[in-house]
């Protein structure tokens, strides 16, 4: 399993008024789309989220969003190694992604850019 990068996870109270400082920050245009209710920015390697309580509660527990070249790959990886998946993998409009719990519990997301929904 190769990783490629991580993005970081932050929940935000207004997406409005917190795009502009990660914009200065890292020098790029946000990419921004909803997802179950929740509204997020893409903004260099930060994932901003703003949204009900209830939707960022189950997000704030998924520590980081790692990205691999195939998730499905990974998904095998991750299971000989002990973690246990949680959810999928699932295609996306941006690709697949997983969510799995390491053996020491900590949860994160894996994504590709693979086959799309």
């Amino acid at each position: 399993m190769e990783i490629l990068g991580t993005t970081l996870r932050v929940c935000v109270t207004d997406l409005e008024s917190s795009v502009p400082f990660y914009e200065r920050l890292t020098g790029s245009q946000a990419l921004r789309f909803e997802r179950g209710g929740v509204s997020v920015a893409a903004v260099g390697c930060f994932l901003l989220m703003s949204g009900p309580e209830e939707e960022l509660e189950a997000l704030r527990r998924i520590a980081a969003t790692i990205a691999v070249k195939d998730v499905g790959a990974t998904a095998g990886v991750l299971d000989a190694s002990g973690a246990k998946i949680l959810v999928g993998p699932v295609g996306t409009p941006a690709g697949r992604n997983l969510i799995a719990m390491h053996p020491d519990g900590a949860v994160f997301e894996y994504v590709d850019q693979g086959a799309r929904a």
